[in-house]
């Protein structure tokens, strides 16, 4: 009689954008079978949490998990305090400063939570999608970040000190541009009509078209030669 074969257990961080769906779909291309983590952490974007909700459906994930954190309360950035988003910006000006959207710390304390429920799920891996190539020039996105995580996770972690699971830290759009990004998730059947992306969207949803995340997201598409599925107010 042959054994049954267990699907390894994968944290995925989901905003329910554009690089968070993408990863996740490579995450399930990779046969792991899918945890899907996401934050209300105060944000004045919060329809992304309805983004990822659908994504997490659209994926079957095994589960979908919302954690409340008050970062709103530290503020600090433009997403979670009472300072203008920025609109309009030259995409080759975006990472030459690390720019007011930047939270403080937030893919910190986000890993910390991933890395806690896989340690309690027995999950081998955290995927991530962070992008070194046309993001925002955040800190919190750049390998030597994430490396110096992994190594932290192996310290901080039971399972890590026992040996029983070394958990990886895994960004597979770290070096890839939107336009790579979008043709991958196509290949992979990612529907990015269910995608939120916008920094400050309308009352309504849609996406303002002029915040950074917005312009790449534009740029990423207009770049891969496909049409974007989803309504900008400008």
């Amino acid at each position: 009689m042959n054994p049954i074969k267990v699907s390894p257990r994968a944290v995925v961080l989901s905003s329910g954008g554009l690089d968070s769906t993408t990863a996740m779909a490579i995450a399930r291309s990779h046969g792991f079978e899918l945890f899907s983590l996401s934050f209300d952490y105060g944000q004045r974007h919060v329809f992304e949490l309805k983004a990822a909700e659908k994504v997490a459906q659209f994926f079957r994930v095994k589960k979908h998990l919302v954690c409340r954190l008050d970062l709103d309360k530290i503020g600090g950035s433009a997403l979670t305090d009472n300072i203008q988003v920025p609109k309009q910006r030259d995409p080759r000006n975006m990472s030459i400063e690390i720019p007011v959207t930047y939270v403080p710390a937030r893919n910190t304390i986000f890993l910390a939570h991933a890395l806690a429920w896989a340690e309690v799920i027995e999950a081998s891996d955290i995927f991530i999608g962070v992008n070194a190539v046309d993001y925002s020039g955040y800190p919190d996105c750049r390998p030597e970040y994430l490396r110096a995580f992994e190594a932290m996770a192996r310290l901080a972690t039971r399972t890590g000190v026992t040996g029983k699971t070394s958990i990886r830290i895994q960004a597979p759009l770290l070096f890839l541009n939107k336009a790579q990004i979008i043709h991958r998730g196509i290949s992979l059947g990612v529907d990015y009509s269910l995608t939120h992306s916008c920094y400050d969207p309308m009352l309504d949803g849609r996406a303002c078209g002029q915040c950074d995340s917005c312009i790449l997201r534009k740029k990423g598409f207009a770049e891969a030669g496909i049409p974007d599925p989803i309504p900008y107010a400008f």
